[in-house]
């Protein structure tokens, strides 16, 4: 059966749900992209991507508080204790990254593990997950919003890259994420390099695109304007496979029965959860939810709430500290 006979409203749903969905490999706003040892090589590239900023350990976040203080009160002059007086939580995400953080059609709300990880912080703050304001914001003004306190927290995911640190604050890591690619469920394909000589799609400009290029068996770079628009042309069958962060292959994989994600990861995309400079305390007490949360199962329970059906959990991505 071939991709061609999927119905016109799953492809409109996938075109809709992904046409602002923000790969971190923005190549205009990152240099996030990181190409792992061994999986690919620089060759012929389709773009002359920026060099990463490798000036910092970006994984490297504030200590966490050594003891969370009880849900409602919040030490005084803390910009938690603002945020309690504020009455809500205010998350800055988008709404079409399906899986992480996109709008349920029936409910009407935007739900997805990036939701939860905030939902989580809620609750700390205010012993109450539905304290939380979701503010929709666009994928290129991700860090804008954290630095002037238009949100009180930022999970879209963001990679934690030494660019973005010059300006935000980030959590420690809370997923481990990466450019993997997506083909046809009949593909012989395993990995990105099964695919020397076909068509591969990914956003124009994003660091994705410039990654196929540097693939030592050298598949075609396609570039769309969207990652939508990827799909679409995946399944009238224009291009070969889709490849992007994982995490967005998994929201399209979701929506295509003919679709499969393959191979290990090729990049590395760490995603963190950015926050205003201004409060570094706000950060540490941020940490110290996610290191609670890592401990006692809840970052397990919530992989396994929006990802299991990929496979089991993997165990949460280890805290690291300046």
């Amino acid at each position: 059966m071939t991709r061609r006979r999927i119905g016109l409203a799953v492809v409109a749903t996938a075109a809709t749900l992904l046409a602002l969905a923000g790969c971190s490999g923005d190549s205009s706003n990152s240099g996030d992209s990181s190409l792992l040892p061994g999986t690919a090589s620089a060759g012929a590239t389709p773009g002359a991507a920026a060099a990463p900023d490798t000036s910092c350990n970006p994984r490297a976040s504030v200590k966490p508080l050594a003891a969370l203080p009880p849900p409602g009160h919040m030490p005084a002059g803390s910009y938690m204790a603002k945020i309690q007086a504020n009455g809500r939580l205010v998350l800055g995400t988008s709404q079409d990254t399906l899986l992480f953080s996109s709008r349920n059609p029936f409910t009407g709300k935007i739900e997805g593990f990036d939701v939860d990880m905030a939902r989580q912080i809620a609750q700390a703050i205010f012993g109450n997950p539905d304290k939380l304001q979701i503010k929709v914001i666009p994928y290129d003004k991700r860090v804008k919003s954290a630095m002037d306190g238009s949100v009180d927290i930022v999970a879209d995911t963001m990679t934690a890259n030494c660019a973005r640190w010059k300006d935000v604050d980030f959590s420690s890591i809370y997923y481990e994420a990466g450019q993997r690619v997506l083909v046809s469920s009949d593909s012989a394909a395993k990995t990105i390099d099964d695919l020397g000589g076909k068509k591969v799609c990914a956003a124009s400009g994003s660091t994705s695109y410039d990654n196929i290029g540097k693939v030592k068996t050298k598949p075609l770079p396609v570039a769309k304007a969207t990652f939508g628009d990827c799909l679409v042309a995946f399944q009238q069958n224009e291009v070969d496979a889709v490849s992007t962060d994982d995490t967005i292959l998994a929201g399209m994989a979701a929506q295509d029965p003919y679709a499969k994600v393959v191979g290990p990861k090729f990049t590395q995309e760490p995603y963190g959860m950015a926050m205003s400079k201004i409060h570094p305390e706000f950060t540490a007490f941020v940490n110290a939810v996610l290191a609670k949360n890592r401990a006692n199962g809840t970052w397990t329970a919530t992989y396994k709430k929006w990802l299991g059906a990929f496979g089991a959990p993997p165990a949460p991505p280890a805290a690291e500290y300046k």
